[in-house]
């Protein structure tokens, strides 16, 4: 039974093999480039004195006389030469024109008539190159070269090939660079779309733990973390109702030892600040049930809720104003909607004292204006009027300053159900809260 190759668990070891791959690619190919080089140089160099010795032979015995060359033919052999005072056979196979050594013969002796040939016979490993020259007077040189084997080009290597080796070289480096980089920053894009998705859900699904072992390790303390800031939440969510809902008894019990006090004025001082404390209790309850995500969304008909929220305002005396329909439902939570919206439209009559509500579709899901015809708020105070009790300096007053809760509400009860809030000034005057929230499919 045959097993499969252990792909590294670490990803150290998996980046080091990579690498280590990649150095020996380019080496073997630095290499064999390198081997190739050397050998078209040195034999083009071994031609080349090949040629320069035989042209200074030629030279010599240019200038002996035809009785004495016979004499010296044989002082003027090497190693590698064998000279004779005759024309080769006839039967020997000429070489082409265009072979290395006979342009190294025509380049160190122009003007004289220079052949080559190959004398092939049996048992010998390569033909033997056979160099025939004319000398001046016209006799005939024969040069043997038994040491030399006739190779017969030892041109540069193409451009275009040279070209492709060098684009498959960085080619190679390449894809396993990318290799490599992307084995080492897809597990950070996963953690960073993780960590994303945490702070708009904290009840996603847990991460996968599969992968490199560093990898596997850092999704397994990111699971736990997500486990313990849920754990968190839900504890400060508890006890954030707990508190609220333990308040309503004691401040019930003020409100009756209130009635007895004689002094009429003293005991409507008292009963304001019950009623604060009251509406504070209540608000801070909304905004602990604001932090549950837990009920279901469904398909909402938001022409008729917006228009069911106008009257209810106008019932009210408020100046409410709705243009354009959505046409089609909305996915939400209905009573987290309804509080939602109806948060932002009470926040706009509070310090406007006239709301304009605008709906419109894009894609995917509906854009909800409400503007109001207030002051505006300064661009530093547009994000941090959602968090919990925060209030402006224009809203320090009874009559407008409420809890600070109501657009953190809002905004919790948005986001739970896949939507937004947010804040501008509008161009035009006044402040315009935007919502967003999807469309039902």
């Amino acid at each position: 039974m045959s097993m499969a190759p252990h792909w590294p668990r670490s990803l150290f070891a998996r980046l080091m093999l990579i690498w280590l791959l990649g150095i020996g690619i380019v080496l073997a190919v630095s290499f064999a480039l390198f081997v190739g080089e050397r050998d078209r140089v040195g034999r083009a160099a071994l031609f080349e004195g090949v040629a320069q010795e035989i042209a200074a032979a030629a030279g010599v015995l240019d200038r002996l006389a035809p009785t004495e060359r016979e004499r010296w033919i044989d002082e003027f052999g090497r190693r590698r030469l064998r000279l004779h005072l005759r024309p080769p056979p006839e039967h020997l196979r000429p070489m082409p024109p265009d072979h290395a050594l006979l342009k190294a013969l025509r380049e160190a002796m122009p003007g004289r008539a220079v052949a080559l040939f190959a004398h092939e016979r049996a048992g010998m490993p390569h033909p033997v190159p056979v160099v025939a020259v004319t000398l001046a007077d016209g006799a005939p040189m024969q040069v043997r070269l038994p040491g030399i084997p006739p190779v017969p080009h030892l041109s540069a290597p193409p451009p275009g090939r040279l070209f492709a080796a060098l684009l498959a070289l960085v080619g190679g480096v390449s894809l396993l660079t990318w290799i490599a980089v992307r084995l080492a920053t897809r597990p950070l894009s996963r953690m960073a779309a993780a960590a994303h998705a945490l702070g708009e859900d904290p009840e996603r699904a847990p991460m996968s733990t599969a992968g490199p072992l560093e990898v596997a390790q850092a999704a397994s303390a990111f699971n736990q973390m997500q486990q313990r800031i849920r754990e968190h939440v839900a504890e400060r969510t508890r006890i954030l109702a707990a508190i609220s809902h333990d308040l309503q008894t004691p401040i019930t019990r003020l409100r009756l030892r209130a009635e007895l006090v004689d002094d009429d004025a003293l005991r409507n001082r008292i009963q304001s600040d019950l009623d604060a404390m009251q509406a504070l209790v209540k608000e801070g309850l909304a905004y602990a049930r604001s932090l549950d995500a837990s009920t279901p969304a469904q398909a909402i008909d938001l022409d008729g809720l917006l228009a069911a929220l106008c009257a209810d305002a106008r019932d009210m005396g408020w100046e409410v104003e709705l243009e354009g329909q959505a046409g089609t439902p909305c996915l939400g939570q209905p009573t987290a909607l309804r509080r939602a919206l109806w948060n932002l439209i009470e926040n706009g009559i509070k310090f406007g004292g006239h709301v304009g509500i605008t709906v419109e579709a894009t894609d995917g899901s509906f854009l909800i204006h409400i503007r109001d015809r207030g002051p505006g708020l300064p661009a530093e105070e547009l994000d941090k009027v959602f968090e919990p009790f925060y209030r402006t300096e224009s809203s320090r007053n009874r009559d407008t300053g409420g809890t600070g809760l109501g657009l953190a509400i809002a905004r919790n009860l948005l986001r739970n159900q896949g939507g937004e809030a947010s804040l501008r000034n509008h161009p035009d005057g006044g402040l315009e809260a935007l919502v967003t929230i999807r469309r039902a499919p």
